[in-house]
């Protein structure tokens, strides 16, 4: 989440009075326009529930009318203030700040309360209708989605609803996970572009929670349409043989077993991201990343078109951070909201050897989703680590309960595996502590553009960090 320049608008009804209104962006997509004066009085309610010692300093008022510079600080000082509330384990997680979010963005993208027909793919391409308003955030709609194919309440905790973008091959490019701070049906409808969905997928990390999952029809079908879906995209890869086993237990609908299988083989449960830029192990290298077995795993293709990989375990993480750029638009003011080409770095700090941390940097539109995974992946270690379990029930509201439809609809089996690419290229094994290669070290001061302590994500998962891990 950022804040684009500072739009001038005209407020219709107040003597043609013009205010600063401030663009709120979600992966470079505008989420919500707001003024100062509504994030002060969001800045009040939080001190109001949280106590001004826990809240951060909001940017003050001033008496006079801002010029261009002062319009400009005070973007710059609201943007750290809501990074600063975002990432507060307390306040970034309230419903008072994520209401907030919902409520501004469906003012901005003037989309009226009303019921309407939500389509939500899953990973086999079938489709499931689900009856919404258009003001429900992400955790009614998966309720629904949830309910009308007759998942238990107690596995809808296993499951995320995910923003992707559909490619010409029938593949999907995950764009972010949606977040509880966004109406889903507003996200989509509002980038104006068919090629966006949005999917069911599982959300968990550590294969053994298949087991809750499978213990029920409706878990098993998901996971076991997610595997298919996986294996022909070339996500977890086969060799000819165990392609004939699964295609074996596919015929004989052996769900459990195709998936017991599909367990064993390379980047099983992973996420795979698009072709993206990297500076490891030299700048402006290609790569390929996937997120998995809480590891990024980096397909490397090399100035000399070798190919190598080599991965990046989450533990050994120290911290990451997500910076963007937006560059200035030369077009009219607010003539195109959202369409900014905006750069996106995911860059964190990793230990190479015992005494040896070191900077690597992904230039990719995807970085934070990455940075979602990342997360994601040590609070399950953390939540593991403690003896908890991700399974969960969802809050059910006094007021605005979901309608539950009648009709519920099963996971059809997806089709038969096509044989397995042999035009893959074989892998080059980088060495498994990747102390063979130097990085580009990236300085905490290096830069003027050099962002500030909270823009960093801490890794508890690295404090635990032994001997015996290196």
């Amino acid at each position: 989440m950022h804040f684009s320049i500072p739009e001038t608008e005209t407020r219709a009804g107040d003597g043609g009075a013009a205010y600063v209104a401030y663009n709120i962006h979600v992966n470079g997509v505008l989420h919500c326009r707001v003024r100062y004066s509504q994030l002060l009085g969001l800045h009040e309610q939080l001190r109001k529930e949280y106590g001004a010692n826990v809240v951060p300093a909001f940017p003050p008022k001033k008496i006079f009318t801002l010029t261009p510079a002062e319009v400009e600080q005070r973007r710059e000082q609201l943007e750290k203030y809501m990074q600063a509330v975002r990432q507060d384990p307390t306040l970034g997680v309230s419903e008072t700040f994520n209401s907030f979010l919902r409520k501004a963005q469906q003012e901005t993208q003037q989309i009226p309360t009303e019921e309407v027909v939500l389509e939500v793919l899953l990973s086999n391409g079938q489709k499931v209708k689900v009856t919404i308003l258009t003001s429900d955030q992400t955790e009614d709609v998966l309720e629904a989605v949830a309910s009308k194919l007759d998942l238990p309440d107690d596995l809808v905790g296993y499951f995320s609803l995910f923003l992707v973008r559909e490619t010409k091959d029938g593949a999907f490019s995950f764009v972010r996970k949606l977040q509880e701070f966004e109406l889903p049906y507003v996200s989509v409808t509002s980038l104006h572009n068919s090629e966006f969905r949005i999917i069911l997928r599982k959300s968990y990390w550590d294969s053994s929670y298949d087991d809750d999952v499978m213990e029920h029809r409706v878990g098993l079908n998901l996971l076991y349409a997610q595997t298919v879906s996986d294996i022909e995209h070339g996500w977890i890869l086969v060799n000819k043989e165990q392609h004939r086993q699964l295609k074996s237990l596919q015929e004989k609908v052996s769900k459990k077993e195709f998936i017991r299988l599909a367990q064993t083989l390379k980047y099983y449960g992973y996420l795979k991201f698009d072709p993206c830029v990297t500076d490891f192990p030299e700048k402006g290298c290609h790569v390929v990343v996937s997120a998995g077995n809480n590891e990024l795993n980096f397909q490397v293709r090399l100035p000399n078109e070798q190919i190598k990989e080599g991965s990046f375990k989450v533990t050994r993480m120290r911290c990451w951070r997500v910076t963007s750029s937006v560059p200035m638009s030369n077009g009219p003011s607010g003539s195109s909201p959202g369409k900014s080409e905006v750069k996106l770095e995911l860059a964190f700090e990793y230990l190479m050897s015992k005494d040896r941390l070191q900077w690597v940097t992904i230039t990719s539109p995807q970085a934070i989703m990455l940075s979602i995974c990342l997360q994601s992946m040590v609070d399950e270690l953390m939540v593991k680590k403690s003896g908890g379990s991700i399974r969960k029930m969802f809050r059910r509201r006094a007021n605005g309960a979901l309608r539950r439809s009648d009709s519920q609809q099963a996971v059809k089996s997806p089709p038969l595996l096509d044989s397995p690419d042999a035009s893959r290229e074989p892998m080059a094994k980088l060495s498994s502590k990747l102390t063979s290669v130097s990085l580009r070290g990236i300085s905490h001061s290096s830069s003027a553009n050099d962002v500030g302590a909270n823009d960093f994500h801490g890794n508890y998962a690295f404090e635990g960090i032994g001997d015996e891990d290196l």
